[in-house]
């Protein structure tokens, strides 16, 4: 893929999709910036192997949540590189539960770590990439957001959200060459599924036609493509990585 900029800030990077899409990025020849709230441990591991493999890497430790300290991180980015070029909203969270027995402080504690965060991303970026009429942005969204889910109205609502304001930033970012999309993945080949019942896993595979969980290389591929030049008449879209799950 070819890519018109020359860095890329993930959040939330330190494992899991966010760490396959760093690691992606960075064999395709950005720096990225690899953000974590808590886990440095994690997150200076996979910056090492990284750089082991003679890519280019950098940590940076914030809580998403906090609108200060997402601006102030942001600025050390164009502090060390002179821009931001890309932006991946990954960070997220979830409180799971039925909908009766779930609080508004369960509800809003999601919807600020996915969706606030979200919004506080695509608005800073919106700003620093306006100056170079150049950038793009992917927003790690959900199939659940498309089809629902039981015992998470909080995480549904979040995502939802993420995918609908994603075209919001597509049409004004468009005017300055920058763009925005989404991603919703389906069910993850993760440790959390690799242990669940035969059974359970089952299931679930029954309800996805391709009869598998998706890898999570796969999501990062996805989220690659979006941001690369070949998207480059790519915006406001949501790109389903699900196996069929939701069409």
């Amino acid at each position: 893929m070819k890519f018109g900029g020359k860095n890329v800030l993930i959040t939330g990077a330190s494992r899991g999709i966010g760490a396959e899409i760093a690691k992606y990025l960075a064999n395709e020849g950005l720096k990225v910036w690899i953000n974590y709230r808590s886990n440095s441990t994690l997150a200076d591991e996979l910056q090492n192997q990284i750089q082991s493999a003679g890519k280019e890497a950098a940590v940076l430790g914030f809580d998403v949540t906090d609108e200060k300290a997402f601006i102030d991180g942001i600025k050390t980015i164009i502090d060390s590189d002179g821009e931001l070029s890309y932006l991946v909203n990954n960070a997220g969270i979830t409180n799971d539960k039925l909908a009766m027995r779930m609080s508004v402080e369960d509800f809003q504690k999601v919807i600020d770590a996915n969706l606030t965060s979200t919004f506080i991303g695509c608005r800073e970026a919106l700003k620093v990439m306006s100056k170079k009429r150049f950038g793009a942005v992917v927003n790690v969204a959900s199939v659940v957001a498309q089809m629902g889910n039981m015992g998470q109205a909080n995480y549904v609502a979040s995502k939802g959200g993420v995918v609908a304001m994603t075209k919001t930033f597509a049409l004004e970012g468009a005017a300055r060459n920058i763009r925005f999309n989404s991603v919703t993945p389906g069910f993850i080949q993760t440790d959390m599924t690799a242990n669940l019942n035969e059974k359970v896993k089952d299931a679930m595979m029954e309800r996805i036609p391709l009869k598998r969980f998706a890898k999570a290389q796969e999501v990062a591929s996805a989220v690659a493509f979006l941001l690369s030049d070949e998207a480059s008449y790519i915006t406001g879209e949501s790109l389903k990585v699900n196996g069929g799950l939701y069409m």
